[in-house]
């Protein structure tokens, strides 16, 4: 008889019983991808406004903090011991085990204000996108030296109304698709801002810029207020580009091991951050190179050839915001969502769920919501809207975020639960370093968010209200 071999691939099921597959590799092309966003578009802007010594200064140090605290919050993917411990499937997960539910609260509002007002950044970012196509064709439809003026306000309302449809699909966030299509959008608007700098800056024969940036003076650049609060916000727009932390453990819960998975994370980590780092200085620097101190807030405004290029790029930011404004705001409503259903257990407006049928799908498919999905998701988003409207600063908002992110986020958090995971002493040289690392750290948020506010501040007396301009 003929003994018929079947081999059986052994399927290897993590303790908590779930099956991982990811790798240091798509660590890292995650990682990647999390890093590089719209915030990469104000790069050359903020190098202009601290000059050739200053600005590539904070592009390398905010990499290395990012990565620093990474290594540390890496070890905190499980607990309390960072090879065998219980793991922690999000970042609100470590904080509880390390620190406790008071910090959770913290820690909740720093991050759902993040994500609220990444919603609106998204907005702001959007309407000037389009508004640059707008003004890209007809300069070269109808000469470079047209007077070619759009209002950002109906292309905010637009992007509004489409976010309030999107915002009824349930778990649109969870969406491989999304992912997906924003890796490929963002690669696609950078490497185009890159690549339209540097052939600028081959134009140009030299390469522009100061030493300490743009310019004090009234018939050579700025006031010394302005230049104080825009150097202060290019702090924060910075920060804002090496958004990481808030996805690290996410990224980390998909990795195998063995090796333990903060082996593999740290060095998805270097990889990650240091690849995004040499983009990142790269286009900053040949950005302010090619513009010099009049370096556009959004390096894409600059350039009106080649046209058809210039507006690839732009509608390719466009596509990339309008499903990552969901993925931002999906957790917002699925938060107040279930504390308002868990408030009122007998409340229909919160409970029944309705169905209508749609026409053009086939196999009798319906839309089920509720009335309070319905009404509330709608009423968010329209005042999301309202808020940018009001505050259409690209750059403003971008180094507020950044400010409000970089150091709870991004250091506090990590550092003081690295602290309490590893018990660090207090008094110790190393307790001292983090200490000293924190401290430092919340001043650059405070004075980043400071030079942001200021600035709105400044040009909400120059502007009119609901009217969005290049």
């Amino acid at each position: 008889m003929d003994v018929e071999k079947v081999e059986r691939k052994v399927v290897e099921v993590d303790d908590d019983g779930r099956v991982r597959t990811g790798t240091v590799w798509t660590a890292t092309t995650h990682a990647i991808t999390a890093v590089i966003g719209s915030g990469v578009l104000a790069l050359p802007w903020s190098v202009a406004q601290m000059g050739w010594v200053l600005g590539p200064i904070a592009l390398i140090g905010c990499a290395y903090i990012t990565y620093y605290t990474a290594i540390l919050l890496s070890d905190c993917y499980r607990t309390p011991d960072p090879v065998h411990g219980k793991r922690n499937h999000t970042y609100m997960d470590v904080v509880r085990s390390c620190l406790g539910p008071r910090d959770v609260v913290v820690c909740g509002l720093a991050q759902y204000a993040i994500l609220w007002g990444t919603m609106v950044g998204y907005t702001i970012t959007t309407a000037t996108s389009v508004m640059a196509v707008a003004r890209t064709d007809c300069h070269h439809y109808r000469g470079h030296n047209a007077a070619c003026v759009s209002s950002g306000t109906m292309y905010m309302v637009v992007f509004g109304l489409v976010e309030v449809v999107l915002s009824q699909f349930p778990s649109l966030e969870k969406l491989t698709i999304i992912s997906v299509v924003a890796a490929v959008m963002s690669c696609t608007y950078s490497f185009v801002g890159l690549f339209l700098s540097a052939a600028k800056l081959a134009s140009n024969h030299a390469a522009h810029g100061t030493l300490l940036g743009v310019k004090i003076g009234a018939a050579v650049g700025v006031s010394a207020s302005t230049k104080t609060w825009h150097s202060l916000q290019a702090l924060g727009n910075i920060a804002f580009a090496y958004t990481y932390s808030m996805l690290l453990i996410e990224i980390q819960d998909t990795v195998k091991s063995p090796p333990s998975e903060n082996v593999t994370m740290k060095k998805a980590s270097f990889y990650g951050i240091g690849v995004t780092t040499v983009f990142y200085v790269s286009l900053g620097c040949i950005g302010y190179a090619a513009f010099g101190n009049g370096a556009p807030g959004n390096v894409l405004t600059g350039f009106d050839e080649p046209f058809w290029l210039v507006d690839v790029a732009n509608i390719a930011v466009v596509i990339h915001l309008v499903g990552a404004y969901q993925v931002y705001a999906q957790p917002i409503f699925a938060c107040y969502e279930k504390w308002l259903a868990a408030r009122w257990p007998g409340s229909s407006f919160f409970h029944h769920e309705y169905a209508v049928r749609l026409p053009l799908v086939g196999g009798g498919r319906a839309a089920r919501f509720t009335l309070c999905k319905l009404v509330l998701r709608t009423a968010f988003v329209a005042a999301t809207t309202v808020v940018s409207l009001m505050l259409p600063f690209f750059n403003a908002v971008l180094g507020l975020l950044g400010a409000i992110a970089f150091w709870p986020l991004t250091v506090y958090f990590p550092v003081t639960m690295y602290i309490a995971q590893a018990k660090v002493a207090p008094g110790s040289c190393k307790w001292v370093a983090l200490q000293a690392l924190n401290v430092g750290a919340l001043v650059v948020s405070l004075l980043a968010a400071v030079g942001s506010v200021a600035d709105m501040v400044q040009r909400l007396g120059h502007v009119t209200i609901f009217q969005t301009q290049l």
